[in-house]
């Protein structure tokens, strides 16, 4: 059983705030990008990856955490990629602020960034999972946080970590705590709060 409490880098809390639902076909507020997703249609029902459910807390946010490697947690073909790599590359080269608001996100230079996405595998969410989002907002990227739909194509690096949102061009982080969070958007057939995980980087 693993339970990830989730905290701010400074290891407090944040008290209240929105998360955003976001449907794997939505853009989101924001976005960095066209969608670069081949096929954000959801996957039917969700998928549980072989780690055992941990129960909710009160309080202190409590999450059910998913190591990056676990069989089941993502889907995906080796014929088709989730995301289109090479046209996502395309619109930051094209967009040299939107570039560089985005290597910030990443901690890379921005010269770095088709070199770091190409590192990055395409695949679909099975489970809907929390994350920190960033939208693009005067000049800057804009954190938000927010659960995306099992089904979304995501890029992920090589410890099974969302780093990019196929229909957004955002680039991802492990999300952040809220005390009170407020669920903002349309939930989707089949949504539990109980169900949503965070990815823990593989061991």
């Amino acid at each position: 059983m693993l339970v990830v409490v989730l905290t701010r880098p400074d290891g407090g809390s944040k008290a209240g705030g929105e998360v955003f639902l976001q449907a794997a076909g939505d853009s989101g507020p924001d976005p960095f990008t066209e969608s670069t997703a081949r096929d954000s249609e959801p996957e039917p029902g969700t998928a549980s990856p072989s780690v055992a459910p941990s129960a909710s807390r009160t309080g202190t946010q409590a999450t059910r955490g998913v190591d990056g490697a676990a069989p089941g947690l993502y889907g995906g073909t080796r014929k088709v990629a989730s995301c289109d790599v090479e046209q996502q590359i395309k619109v930051l080269r094209a967009a040299p602020d939107k570039n560089r608001a985005f290597a910030s996100v990443q901690d890379i230079e921005p010269s770095a960034v088709p070199g770091y996405l190409r590192g990055l595998t395409p695949v679909t969410l099975r489970m809907d999972t929390r994350i920190t989002n960033h939208g693009y907002r005067d000049g800057e990227a804009d954190a938000y946080q927010a659960v995306l739909q099992a089904g979304t194509a995501v890029l992920v690096d090589d410890r099974g970590v969302p780093r990019v949102r196929c229909a957004c061009g955002n680039p991802l982080l492990p999300p952040v705590a809220q005390e009170d969070p407020r669920l903002t958007g349309k939930a989707w057939p089949g949504y539990r709060a109980s169900d949503v995980v965070v990815v823990e980087p593989a061991k």
